[in-house]
């Protein structure tokens, strides 16, 4: 039980700001055998995605913040995330999931004041396929 509330906090953390690799864990897990990959992937789903509501908090609370020096997405990361929002809608969330970019897109879709529930959707299948994806290249399904 140890491991799935670490996996969650892994994940969280990873879609967070923070620096973590929820994957590797995933990876551990599923080679270790000893849960089902499917609740390994919905652990990691669901904390991969609060983490990203958590970028979509602070985002939409914190933004007048974006030119301080601490403030946890560079000026040039956000400024081209805010194209492509502007250009693709909510469904350029679906690359939150991208290492390089993905928590920038979250943070913008608070920023620009993107709707919870319609946050949800693109972010939770963004999240779920690339576990899902994972999984199965571990197990040997691909």
């Amino acid at each position: 039980m140890l491991s799935l509330a670490g996996l969650f906090a892994v994940a969280f953390v990873a879609a967070t700001v923070l620096p973590a690799q929820s994957e590797a864990a995933l990876v551990g897990l599923l080679v270790l055998g000893k849960q089902s990959p499917v609740l390994l992937v919905i652990v990691a789903t669901i904390g991969n995605v609060l983490g990203s509501v958590t970028n979509w908090l602070l985002g939409r609370w914190i933004e007048h913040y974006r030119h301080r020096r601490w403030f946890p997405v560079s000026e040039q990361a956000l400024d081209r995330a805010t194209g492509w929002y502007r250009r693709w809608g909510r469904w350029c969330l679906l690359l939150s999931w991208a290492p390089l970019g993905g928590d920038a897109l979250t943070v913008t879709a608070g920023v620009l004041r993107e709707p919870l529930w319609s946050f949800l959707l693109p972010v939770s299948i963004a999240k779920a396929g690339r576990y899902i994806a994972l999984a199965a290249i571990v197990l040997g399904l691909f």
